[in-house]
């Protein structure tokens, strides 16, 4: 019954935020309101949530390709899946495969690239996408490389989230960096893998029409327990505050920046589900803390199955000291 409460009350939300949007000019609002604030917490969560995703299956996609990565798979990979040790007398499983995406590539004329699109199948339950994401790798690139670079151009991937409908349209260049080399096959003799993940200006267009523009600078370190694990922090800094992984408008037109405080864990364990993590937004309005992997109640716990992670966002009004927490699934 309060997930069902929750849930209703997340739609409510949304439905006042759009009535209330002016779409791409803004509303010139201070973004102060419980709903407004309530609306970026969701706005940031579903946005950051799904860039993560992308970022998994430009991985896979990379790991995947004998070609374009220098992988060497004993078994090969069968449908999307390689089975290889993973140094402790067992097996890592990877699912390389994207089960609502096509995958293809192209060598056609000096190029050397990737395609995904997304084909509006809703297997997983949760998100519906449609839209194209190409991966360019320079010629003489292999993503197992130390240093390894690629450019990744995401087009008009819109997704649709399935529990209320709510959609996000991203569009935007970004650049991936293997820092440390090697592959996911690799983390039981490598013991990690570092990415770098950068964009100067991704372009969100939320369901209420606003369009905005956000920068991203972010690292991911791959490790092993139970499963694949991928940690995030923020990498880039104002000159004042550091850890800042996201920064630019909200949907209302309020400047801000998103420094990740905890570092925010995706576990293969869990269906590879964001399990833990902290953010704080920082706008000239206000304070916004938003703690993941909750339960409905706001507490800590393990993995919830088939069932909703919550998160906790606690805002403070800049000068007034009034506290609010709002508690919602993702």
């Amino acid at each position: 019954m309060l997930l069902a409460t929750v849930i209703t009350a997340t739609g409510l939300i949304v439905a006042c935020t759009k009535n209330n949007s002016t779409g791409s000019s803004g509303n010139n609002s201070n973004g102060t309101t419980a709903t407004e604030i309530q609306a970026q917490s969701d706005d940031n969560t579903q946005v950051s949530n799904e860039m993560d995703a992308v970022n998994d299956d430009v991985n896979n996609s990379l790991n995947s390709s004998t070609t374009f990565s220098g992988a060497n798979y004993n078994g090969g990979v069968v449908d999307g899946k390689a089975v290889v040790a993973d140094g402790g007398g067992g097996s890592l499983n990877l699912d390389l495969g994207i089960c609502d995406a096509t995958v293809t590539t192209d060598t056609a004329n000096g190029l050397r690239e990737i395609i995904i699109t997304y084909n509006g199948v809703n297997c997983r339950g949760n998100r519906i996408r449609t839209g194209v994401v190409v991966i360019s790798i320079p010629v003489g690139v292999r993503w197992r490389d130390t240093g390894a670079v690629v450019t990744v151009s995401i087009q008009n991937l819109k997704i649709t989230r399935v529990r209320d409908q709510k959609t996000i349209t991203l569009n935007g260049t970004y650049t991936y960096t293997n820092v440390s080399g090697g592959l996911l096959k690799d983390l039981a003799t490598l013991g990690s893998i570092t990415h770098t993940i950068a964009a100067d200006s991704v372009t969100i267009q939320f369901a209420d029409s606003a369009t905005r523009i956000w920068s991203v600078a972010k690292q991911r370190v791959f490790t092993y327990n139970d499963g694949i694990v991928a940690t995030t922090t923020g990498t880039h800094s104002d000159g004042t505050n550091n850890n800042v992984a996201i920064w630019g408008t909200n949907r209302f037109g309020n400047s801000f920046e998103t420094l990740i405080t905890q570092p925010m864990v995706i576990a293969q364990s869990c269906d590879f589900r964001l399990t833990s993590g902290q953010t704080e937004t920082l706008r000239p309005a206000l304070t916004l803390t938003i703690t993941y992997g909750l339960d409905a109640n706001g507490d800590p716990t393990g993995c919830p199955g088939d069932g909703y992670y919550y998160y906790k966002a606690v805002w403070v009004l800049n000068g007034s000291g009034k506290t609010y927490t709002w508690i919602a699934p993702y």
